[in-house]
């Protein structure tokens, strides 16, 4: 008989599965489930969970890799990793981590699955590898993620960070019953990585059915109480003096640790210890002789719903996010866990603002205003913009949820199939109304930076309704390469853009030049067919491997490759100017 929290298990991943409208495999559900709850406390989006997910052959016993600098996961197109790009100083003394993540569906742990494991680390987190040899025995999906945390301590070697290595092996088991040779190649695996990492921390644990169970029903609040000293009011804005003591009991959570989902809506994350305005905030903080906190400090300014209830000098506040005093907040939290400091500055005060507001346009404008007199980067503050909330309010009349605020809709309980985030969005309008898949695929997280790009993507002349039909048809192309059996995740993620632009091609009888012919072929309303991506599919494959074969170049090359995607055009449309010389 099944324990009840595998029973319980089973229960949530059967709730998960349904949220699915198309036939996702078992194995995919579970292995996202688990990098989900194992990485709760980094607040990820379900596209970035899926960006780490690695599946399919010679995945080196890995089901996820997933870097992080401090709080910020590093995906493969982070500026960090350019070669143009020298590391800032803001890195210094932060934390380099990798997550690697080993999901089974099994109800036990084997020895088999370690050994597996050990063997593949030792090759991909040596510094200088055999390039040749990993290629031959590992899939690109696999090597570009741990690349990403080979690239970043690489670069950072001078910038004294620190290194620390995660192996989590999750099962539907009970870690109580693992054998005593199990836990003892877990050990040997620690001592090995512990060889490659010098000086680095390295941990290996298991997670069972029950760790599993009581991380998903850990569910964080967005109804927080803050107790204060001295407030003023007017209307439905509030400002307050509060004891440094009292803030950090607001930001920390059951566990202990930060409450990271009340930062979703800062346009910036936290930029580490290093940086001038946070050394000088832990200096205030340590200084026993220093002035009063909030009057060298700007404070912090917290949006929360229209309700707020006040009982015995504590607000009751709903849908909290602080929205500016992200670094004060991550610095204070940071020092705080200092008992000296806690006892010498706990009783100083940090000034707090609260507005009330179920007006989402009016928190766009709160938003944006508090981080002009900050160095915030304008593609930080895409989401505020009046496009972008009319995509939203359009999406949700038609039922689907356009992520403008980063798991807003997924912690309401929508199916994640009809969550969209900008990224998201971006990269689908890119290949399907620009025909440039190659910068999809090669710069997932940077499409937006610059403001010749978000124009040419988020153009005036786009409909709304063709952003939603881009949608639909990128979600149609994504479920079937999900499902289908015979594709490999190399392929699943390198080809993806190219099968949208090709379909869209057809659709319109040539190449896409300019997103606003989207909507001519968005107006018929029809969708792409589910035969047809399975047969420019067997086309790209062939052509992928045309291209790059004489080249010598990895699938993943390949799709990164510009003239690979004039390449595609050109022979899908032999007789149409495409640009592409042989």
């Amino acid at each position: 008989m099944a324990s009840n929290e595998v029973v319980l298990l089973d229960a949530a991943l059967k709730e998960r599965r349904e949220q699915h409208e198309t036939e996702v495999p078992d194995y995919v559900i579970f292995e996202r489930f688990v990098a989900e709850k194992v990485l709760r406390h980094a607040d990820l989006s379900d596209e970035e969970i899926e960006a780490g997910n690695i599946g399919g052959n010679n995945d080196a016993g890995l089901d996820g890799a997933y870097t992080f600098l401090g709080e910020a996961l590093l995906e493969e197109d982070d500026d960090l990793l350019s070669d143009e790009t020298k590391p800032s100083d803001h890195a210094k003394g932060q934390t380099l981590t990798l997550w690697l993540i080993q999901a089974k569906t099994s109800n036990s742990f084997t020895e088999n699955a370690i050994d597996l494991l050990a063997s593949s680390l030792n090759r991909l987190l040596a510094l200088a590898p055999d390039e040749n040899s990993l290629q031959a025995l590992y899939s690109s999906d696999i090597l570009n993620r741990v690349d990403i945390f080979r690239r970043a301590w690489t670069k950072l070697a001078t910038r004294q960070v620190k290194i620390s290595v995660h192996v989590v092996y999750a099962t539907k088991g009970d870690v109580n019953e693992i054998n005593s040779k199990v836990r003892l190649k877990a050990d040997e695996l620690v001592a090995t990585v512990k060889e490659l990492i010098v000086g680095g921390r390295v941990s290996f644990d298991f997670w069972g059915a029950r760790e599993l169970w009581d991380a998903h029903n850990d569910a964080p609040s967005y109804t927080l109480r803050l107790a204060f000293q001295e407030q003023a009011n007017t209307g439905s804005s509030l400002v307050a003096l509060v004891r440094l003591s009292d803030y950090v009991k607001f930001l920390t959570d059951e566990d202990g640790s930060l409450r990271r989902h009340i930062f979703d809506w800062n346009v910036r994350d936290y930029q580490g210890g290093a940086i001038g305005v946070n050394r000088e905030i832990s200096r205030t903080l340590t200084d026993e002789n220093a002035p009063e906190f909030w009057w060298l400090n700007n404070g912090v300014t917290i949006l929360c719903s229209a309700d707020i209830s006040i009982v015995n000098k504590t607000y009751i506040l709903e849908d909290v996010q602080i929205v500016n005093g992200l670094q004060t907040s991550h610095t204070v939290f940071k020092a705080m866990q200092n008992p000296l400091v806690a006892e010498r500055s706990g009783n100083k005060a940090i000034l707090v603002r609260i507005l009330a507001t179920n007006d989402p346009a009016v928190r766009d404008q709160v938003i944006r205003a508090t981080n002009r007199q900050t160095n915030v980067p304008e593609a930080s503050l895409r989401a505020t913009e009046e496009l972008q909330r009319k995509i939203e309010s359009y999406f949700a009349s038609n039922e689907w949820y356009y992520d403008r605020r980063k798991n807003f809709y997924r912690n309401v309980g929508k199916k994640a199939e009809r969550i969209v985030s900008i990224p998201y969005l971006a990269q689908a309008v890119m290949a399907m109304g620009l025909s440039q898949p190659n910068h999809s695929r090669a710069r997932p997280t940077s499409l937006l930076k610059k403001d010749e790009d978000y124009n040419r993507i988020f153009s005036e002349k786009v409909h709304l309704a063709t952003f939603l039909w881009v949608v639909r048809n990128q979600k149609l192309i994504d479920a079937h390469l999900l499902k289908a059996s015979d594709i490999t995740s190399s392929e699943r993620s390198n080809l993806k853009y190219y099968l949208s632009m090709l379909l869209v091609a057809r659709m319109f009888g040539d190449h896409v030049r300019h997103t606003s012919q989207l909507n001519k072929i968005a107006s018929e309303d029809v969708l792409i067919d589910e035969k047809d991506i399975a047969k420019e599919l067997d086309l790209l494959r062939h052509l992928a491997q045309k291209f790059g074969e004489p080249r010598g170049f990895t699938l993943d090359r390949t799709a990164k490759n510009a003239e690979f995607a004039s390449f595609v055009l050109s022979e899908a449309f032999p007789n149409k100017a495409t640009g592409y010389r042989s």
